[in-house]
């Protein structure tokens, strides 16, 4: 199915790109989510029509984007959760958990910008994780997992 793209997607194309992705995708994801129109004629010269809006309006995305990833750029998050003796959690650390701390810190980040490489975290220690605020900012920040002794 061919589609304006209305917002930059990864692995697709960028704002205002006419692309060609499965019907699936599209009807699933892209249309519902407001990221892309059917490129039928129609659409085409509304799309003309709102280009330099559109275009704007990204640009501040972006920047917004970039000024909390530059606040948040190497900063670490403490988050305690029962352990085992060896350093083991009972239970797990999830994208969830950082998101709730991170919000709790002043910054605004839901779970779904939360990349966890390895899955959820499940020992003691400091690990690695990456926030994606935006498709073209993404930032490493630091999850120090503390053991609560029971």
């Amino acid at each position: 199915m061919q589609v304006i793209l209305l917002e930059k997607v990864a692995n697709v194309g960028d704002l205002g790109e006419v692309a060609k992705v499965k019907d699936g995708f599209a009807r699933n994801y892209l249309i519902p989510q407001r990221l892309a129109k059917r490129a039928t004629k129609e659409n085409l010269a509304t799309f003309e029509a709102e280009r330099v809006e559109r275009m704007k309006a990204a640009a501040e995305k972006l920047a917004v984007s970039q000024a909390q990833g530059e606040k948040l750029a190497g900063s670490t998050v403490s988050i305690s959760q029962k352990a085992g003796v060896d350093g083991r959690l009972f239970g797990s650390v999830t994208n969830f958990d950082i998101a709730e701390s991170l919000k709790a810190g002043g910054f605004a980040v839901e779970k779904m910008q939360v990349r966890l490489p390895n899955g959820p975290l499940k020992t003691v220690g400091e690990h690695a994780v990456q926030i994606a605020l935006h498709t073209d900012v993404v930032v490493d920040v630091t999850v120090a997992v503390i053991g609560e002794h029971a």
